[in-house]
């Protein structure tokens, strides 16, 4: 009897897109290999598919707000059926930049300095606040999205237009801009799977240079680090993964300057489409696609 998988994607977050590629490529492979699939957006009907479905494991594709955030995967829980990645409460400080940035500070690990921002302050205030604790250039971005929604890099003279692209989000943070090598690392489990170098054609590694295959990101691997170094960069992945509680598979995106990695989020649902980074990661440390499917769903089976 084949082994029954359901592939929740899509969703109504800003990376929906993404999502349903990422639904689409693992349902090919899963389908090509034997497994009996079906795919659900995560709507009102989810737990009647469940119920007449009957899945072995829930694949959870989707990314972003509803999808990594905790939310999906508290229903997951209600629903008792194993699923994929990360808990509800590990999804939940990954994806508050805030709340994981604080635990990063906290044991030790190199991040950007920010500000909580609550567009409460004036012009004047608010560019003074920023000389006096980051500096010119600064990132701003929401507490709250993934794949760099709405991150923007700004000097003085243009952050107050960027902002206003922001509003709708209660809170942002606007981060010291560290500038450097971006540097990403993958963890499967308690394996330190390996590392990825980008050089993006853009002013960074934003949505555009991530999933359009016309930016021309550079994607070099093996990262030209030297052992020390490329050692010391997977303990902090795997530390990290393990302080925020994470299962099955995480991407930590760093900046490396001045001989220093400088970690800007980990994400506990990193992209599976052609363009995305973990399964390039993998397929060089000879682990094929559906091998870490099949891990990251064993992983799920473990973790009931």
């Amino acid at each position: 009897m084949k082994k029954k998988i359901l592939i929740i994607s899509g969703g109504t977050s800003k990376e929906r897109k993404i999502s349903l590629l990422t639904g689409r490529e693992v349902a090919k492979e899963l389908k090509k290999n034997g497994y009996a699939v079906k795919k659900c957006e995560p709507n009102e009907n989810l737990t009647h598919i469940v119920k007449t479905f009957k899945p072995k494991i829930i694949f959870n594709a989707l990314h972003g707000q509803f999808g990594e955030d905790g939310y999906i995967q508290s229903i997951l829980e209600n629903l008792k059926v194993p699923y994929t990645h990360s808990g509800v409460i590990a999804s939940a400080k990954a994806m508050n930049k805030e709340i994981s940035k604080k635990i990063f500070s906290k044991n030790k690990i190199l991040t950007p300095k920010y500000i909580k921002y609550s567009f409460d302050k004036s012009k004047v205030e608010l560019n003074n606040l920023i000389k006096k604790k980051l500096n010119f250039p600064v990132v701003i971005k929401p507490i709250n999205e993934g794949s760099s929604v709405n991150v923007f890099i700004c000097n003085k003279n243009e952050i107050h237009k960027k902002l206003i692209k922001l509003k709708g989000y209660r809170h942002i943070l606007i981060e010291e801009f560290i500038p450097g090598r971006e540097i990403q690392a993958a963890i499967l489990g308690e394996k330190k799977l390996g590392a990825i170098e980008l050089k993006p054609q853009r002013k960074f590694y934003d949505y555009e240079a991530k999933y359009n295959v016309k930016a021309k990101t550079k994607h070099i691997i093996p990262v030209n680090l030297n052992k020390k170094k490329y050692l010391e960069l997977m303990k902090i992945s795997l530390k990290v993964h393990n302080l925020i509680g994470c299962r099955g598979v995480s991407r930590l995106d760093f900046k490396f300057y001045k001989n220093k990695f400088y970690l800007l989020e980990i994400n506990t649902q990193p992209g599976m489409t052609k363009l995305s980074l973990v399964p390039e990661i993998s397929a060089y440390n000879g682990i094929n696609f559906i091998n870490l499917i099949k891990i990251i769903l064993k992983d799920a089976s473990t973790n009931k």
